[in-house]
């Protein structure tokens, strides 16, 4: 042993080795609020470690890292352990680095987690800003609106941009530019195949458009920018509407993007912002309403099966809207997004129960449709009351059904939306959490409501089929829903692969074309003697 030199103590060779790879440390509750901090805080953040106390862990990450590390978090009293992860920082630079932690419990102390931050490896995982496409993107926009809403800055366009048909050999170098070089400026999210959103990060101005067309020439010296991309811009300025009717209608242009492109967004009237296609859609309101009266719609069934023996569970009954009741392009999602703008999900959501319950007696032994119902819907008590005079009319309708949850509209009075589903329950009626992961309150609708299944979003199925840290999300999100109860079901089932990962990581339940495209329900076979003379009758015929 060299000379003046000593053996460390217990606590000094802790922190020694906890700093060899790590640069901040933070001791939080359960629930993650910090209570002892230490590490460049101060050069990350401009703020001392003492003065992190009280704080929130989250609000030390980039908004759109908080959800999925919300979960993470909520999930270390049971795992024990928070493996290492990237993530994306609040710092300026929206700096990526490794996360990880322990949930330490001791005799005489209260658990707690102790988390760390390190560097990440030479060539980090770049994961797309914003999250997984457009309900990512759509993440970032409400976030920064409602920080608007409180005097914060707030974003004033969405940049769209477009590869022209014949280039998509070039996408891949376009992600890079967008998800890489430019992403301390701002998020992006490619919402289809070739057609990316861009939305500059809170606080910051978006950058000029020939500012991304100049980083894209650099790393596309060959190319002529104007032939191989379209370029817009929505304007979201929208005096005069509260943050939740923004939120919609740009949940709406996404949508409109991702199928119809530039051409789509002019069509529907995006190109003169987000203020002006509201307002055309007041107008459009009655138009709606007769629409629906009309039943200018009809619902196609799709089979949710059991992954584990392949029988037939329930169905969702998915809306699809008459030829010309929309524009070019849009669909179902439009459909719906025009109903919450215009106020009429009530209407659309009852006038959906009721063409569903014409094909219950379709249905045979403990099968159920599901039909999807809007959370602005749910939080209505008139609404709850027409759901109430319906069942007691015809309470052979309560064995039959079952609601999804939808996180299209923001649910702003959560209480109001448990009485519903309370009022369902105790009807015998199961409530399924819709597109869990994919909207920003997501993990607390799932604290909130009692709800009987959890429906992971298809992003995420795709997602973990490519990627280990993808594939520990989803057995979190599993092992979360399970917690509380919930049984889950996963979206875009579509190979067999995609039917045995699912089942191992705890779901129950999938739906796909691989397991059943859309279509009529097909009714109960007749009793068996009866199906004989059916046979005997064509041959003898």
């Amino acid at each position: 042993m060299p000379d003046g030199t000593r053996p460390l103590g217990e606590r000094e060779r802790f922190v020694a080795f906890a700093f060899a790879s790590a640069d901040m440390l933070l001791e939080c509750s359960e629930d993650g609020l910090i209570f002892f901090a230490t590490g460049a805080f101060r050069a990350r953040f401009g703020r001392s470690p003492e003065q992190l106390t009280g704080t929130s862990l989250l609000d030390l990450l980039a908004p759109e890292e908080r959800e999925g590390l919300a979960a993470e978090l909520s999930m270390m009293p049971l795992r024990g352990r928070l493996e290492p992860q990237m993530v994306r920082l609040a710092d300026q630079k929206g700096s990526m680095i490794v996360v990880s932690g322990l949930h330490l419990v001791l005799p005489g102390h209260t658990p707690r987690l102790c988390i760390s931050f390190g560097q990440p490896p030479s060539t980090p995982d770049r994961r797309r800003p914003g999250g997984r496409g457009a309900a990512g993107l759509l993440q970032q926009v409400e976030s920064q609106l409602r920080s608007a809403a409180q005097g914060a800055p707030g974003p004033d366009r969405l940049s769209v941009i477009e590869l022209r048909s014949g280039h998509s050999a070039l996408q891949p170098a376009i992600s890079n530019v967008l998800n890489n070089t430019l992403s301390s400026a701002f998020v992006s999210a490619e919402v289809a195949p070739g057609r990316f959103g861009v939305l500059p990060r809170a606080g910051q101005p978006m950058p000029a458009m020939d500012e991304i067309m100049a980083a894209l020439q650099h790393a596309m010296p060959e190319q002529d920018m104007v032939r191989v991309l379209k370029l817009g811009a929505i304007a979201l300025d929208a005096t005069g509407l509260n943050p939740a009717q923004v939120v919609r209608a740009v949940r709406a242009c996404l949508s409109t993007f991702a199928t119809g492109g530039t051409d789509g967004l002019r069509d529907a009237g995006f190109d003169k912002g987000i203020a002006a296609f509201v307002a055309d859609v007041g107008e459009r309101a009655e138009t709606f309403r007769r629409a629906l009266r009309e039943r200018r719609f009809t619902l196609q069934f799709q089979p949710i099966l059991d992954l584990h023996n392949r029988v037939l569970h329930h169905y969702e009954a998915l809306l699809r809207p008459h030829k010309g009741m929309l524009g070019n392009g849009q669909g179902p999602a439009e459909f719906v997004n025009l109903a919450e703008m215009v106020g009429l999900t009530e209407e659309l959501d009852l006038a959906v129960l009721d063409q569903a319950a014409a094909s219950f007696p379709l249905l045979s032994g403990s099968q159920r449709i599901a039909i999807n119902m809007s959370g602005l819907s749910m939080q209505s008590a008139e609404f709850r009351q027409q759901v109430s005079t319906r069942l007691d009319n015809l309470p052979a309708y309560a064995e039959r059904l079952m609601v999804e949850l939808t996180e299209s509209a923001e649910i702003e009075h959560e209480q109001a939306a448990v009485a519903t589903i309370i009022a369902l329950r105790d009807r015998g009626i199961p409530t399924c959490l819709d597109d869990f992961g994919a909207g920003a309150a997501a993990f607390r609708y799932l604290k909130a409501f009692p709800v009987d299944f959890v429906k992971i979003d298809g992003s995420f199925v795709e997602a973990a089929m490519t990627g280990e840290r993808d594939r520990s999300f989803v057995a979190s999100m599993v092992d979360l829903s399970l917690a509380v109860g919930a049984k889950v079901i996963a979206e875009r089932i579509e190979t067999e692969a995609h039917v045995t990962t699912m089942a191992s990581l705890g779901v129950s339940y999938g739906q796909g074309w691989h397991l059943g495209r859309p279509g009529a329900i097909t009714p109960p076979l007749p009793p068996k003697a009866a199906r004989r003379k059916e046979v005997s009758d064509e041959q003898w015929k």
